[in-house]
């Protein structure tokens, strides 16, 4: 699953560098995460890493966006083809 921000957002700004997929932007009103190139950190970390900074909890699983682990490394692997 992708992972989405919810509007308890308090827009502290801590997510957004912690991304490496470049997935999370400040939205017209908190941050927002594009699904297409959230992969829950799966390639990168064991973790997300932007649920691990996030000091109000408002980042949770994408209930409209489920993927498997396998689905999630093939996205990675999209995201990453071509940079060394």
């Amino acid at each position: 699953m992708a992972l989405m921000i919810t509007d308890e957002c308090i827009n502290c700004d801590v997510c957004e560098p912690e991304c490496p997929n470049g997935a999370i932007y400040q939205g017209e009103e908190i941050y927002e995460i594009d699904p297409e190139k959230c992969t829950e950190c799966v390639g990168h970390f064991d973790e997300p890493q932007c649920q691990q900074v996030c000091p109000v909890d408002c980042i949770p699983l994408n209930p409209d966006r489920e993927e498997t682990n396998d689905q999630l490394m093939e996205k990675f692997l999209r995201l990453t083809a071509g940079k060394s």
